[in-house]
């Protein structure tokens, strides 16, 4: 490729709404180009990459037996009637109809799909197990669209789905796609992606793992256990919490006035936040009710564990008109709960001499006793795990550090298959419901988060397995025929073994220079007037560990040993 027929601008600035440099340096090396809120064009180095990226995820896919297929981006909403998720999912979904006055929706996930597929070509044991998987373009109406291609709402995605008759076997298979993915992630150079139980969200199913790359710039929390090795998404995470409480105690209603928060009231009655329980108040989405979570006073309710354990979405209840409850005096001890749900987190299980509300506007309770007051309560885990609390396995403090998902598993179990009345006929000749297994990797994330973990001040420095271009021959000074015709003849050796770009500009070395790191071939082999004057070229790999002058006739041979290593 030459670099003066390469289409897509190269810019010095750092454009001023990116933060994160995977976004800078997608944004001034040419690679993308934001059409919509969330929405992105592929310039040629950024489809160069995605492609290598989806061969590497194809020939792991193809090694565990996968069978590439193609599903639809727009489905009928029948096949989500079916599984029931037409309803149940949000807004995420776009839902559109044709000119029919069909219902359509554009795919943001296509297990639906995939079971319609497989329904009708494995009806007998005979066909299992198998896996199916897709590379496809996909859209979520993803509410807040940000760092370029870190959260989108149009997207590519490498997704499998895999198809069981026992489950021993699909937890057989759910381990080797889980080294699939290990395998994957080292072929394209990234260095710090762990694995870690997860919420299987939206997706159902009992068990799930998310790979997560660990980064300052993400959303997810992960908790993890530097002693044993303990990792969990924060959604699920849990830690040991020890008993705080005192004695127990007579219970004493005392005068708290202005107290409505449990910094005021740890002030006016002198207590720790762990010595209360407090209570957080959400709306329930499919009946609108409030439901009312008590947790000791120092944690944070989990909001994905309680979704999974009321059944559906969840609010913060901000409108307290012809709500019967006394907020920032609401108590467990006393409270009239008619057409309320009310849940416990196990933080308060067995615990004594709390202080909380008294249900009583300026009033709260002192020397609640759990056991004695609550006799009735049933503890769940409900709780955000704390930094520093005390890891579930090994007893050592937790630390919570932050990530970006680039993959994810799921034991989807007959979710799907038995609302889509999915049947084979066994060796007995009964119909079974087969068990499913789903695996995704977003591929253009997975680019960004490359970049993310391969990068310095200048631009990205990619790994040889994904680079766009894995040498980058520069001629300074290209109106001097000599530079100009041993750059191209370089090139032309090169190009036949490894995808090459020559600098054929006659721009200035800065810019030639500034322009390379942006593209972060990982070798740069650099023709100059200085160098040829002693018969000499420079060598230098992107990551600047080496940089050396070699004879011409042997240019061609290092860049080899460079890459081979």
């Amino acid at each position: 490729m030459l670099l003066s027929e390469l289409l897509g601008e190269r810019y010095k600035e750092k454009p001023s709404d990116a933060t994160m440099p995977s976004y800078i340096y997608l944004l001034r090396g040419g690679y993308i180009r934001q059409v919509s809120n969330g929405i992105f064009s592929l310039l040629p180095p950024a489809r160069r990459a995605t492609r290598k990226i989806e061969q590497i995820i194809r020939e792991e896919m193809d090694r565990v037996g996968g069978q590439e297929v193609l599903f639809p981006v727009v489905l009928p909403a029948d096949l989500w009637q079916e599984s029931g998720r037409f309803e149940s999912v949000g807004s995420e979904l776009l839902r559109f109809k044709d000119r029919f006055g069909r219902d359509m929706l554009l795919g943001m996930t296509h297990e639906e799909a995939a079971v319609h597929l497989a329904r009708s070509e494995a009806k007998t044991y005979l066909k299992y197990p198998f896996m199916i998987y897709q590379i496809q373009t996909k859209f979520r109406d993803e509410p807040r669209p940000r760092a370029g291609l870190i959260r989108v709402r149009e997207f590519t995605m490498k997704d499998a789905y895999s198809f069981h008759t026992s489950e021993k076997d699909l937890l057989r298979y759910y381990d080797i796609l889980h080294e699939a993915y290990v395998r994957i992630f080292e072929r394209v150079g990234m260095k710090n992606v762990i694995s870690i139980r997860s919420d299987s969200g939206m997706m159902g199913g009992q068990t799930a793992h998310e790979f997560m790359y660990l980064s300052d710039g993400g959303e997810d929390s992960i908790v993890l256990c530097d002693h044993c090795g303990y990792k969990a998404n924060m959604e699920v995470a849990v830690s040991t919490l020890d008993r705080v409480g005192g004695d127990e105690q007579a219970i004493e209603e005392v005068h708290t006035p202005g107290a409505n928060t449990i910094e005021a009231l740890c002030e006016v009655l002198g207590v720790r936040p762990e010595q209360t329980m407090k209570a957080t108040v959400f709306t329930r989405e499919d009946d609108g009710k409030p439901l009312v979570i008590f947790i000791r006073g120092d944690l944070q309710v989990n909001e994905a564990k309680v979704k999974k354990t009321v059944g559906t979405d969840i609010f913060p209840l901000t409108e307290h008109e012809n709500v019967d409850l006394c907020f920032g005096y609401l108590g467990a001890v006393g409270l009239k709960a008619d057409g309320i749900q009310v849940l416990f987190d196990r933080s308060l299980e067995g615990e004594t001499s709390l202080a909380c509300g008294a249900n009583k506007r300026d009033y709260h309770l002192k020397g609640v006793s759990v056991p004695r007051d609550l006799p009735d309560a049933v503890f769940l885990d409900l709780a955000k795990v704390n930094d520093g609390g005390r890891c579930p396995e090994c007893g050592r403090p937790l630390r919570i550090s932050r990530g970006i998902e680039v993959g994810n598993i799921f034991q989807l179990g007959t979710k799907y298959t038995e609302s889509m009345h999915m049947t084979y006929v066994d060796e007995q000749g009964r119909q079974q419901t087969p068990l499913m297994g789903c695996y995704g990797i977003g591929v253009g994330r997975l680019l960004a988060c490359i970049i993310e973990d391969n990068h310095d001040d200048y631009g990205p420095i990619w790994p040889k397995s994904v680079a766009p271009w894995q040498v980058h021959v520069c001629g300074l000074n290209n109106s001097i025929e000599e530079i100009r015709s041993t750059a191209r003849s370089l090139y032309d050796t090169l190009s036949g073994e490894f995808d090459t770009l020559l600098d054929d500009r006659d721009a200035a070395p800065g810019v030639q220079f500034a322009d390379a790191d942006l593209l972060g071939a990982p070798v740069r082999v650099i023709v100059s007037k200085r160098n040829l004057a002693n018969g000499e070229v420079e060598v230098v790999t992107r990551d600047k560990s080496v940089q050396k002058k070699v004879p011409v006739d042997q240019a061609a041979d290092t860049v080899r040993e460079l890459l081979a290593e």
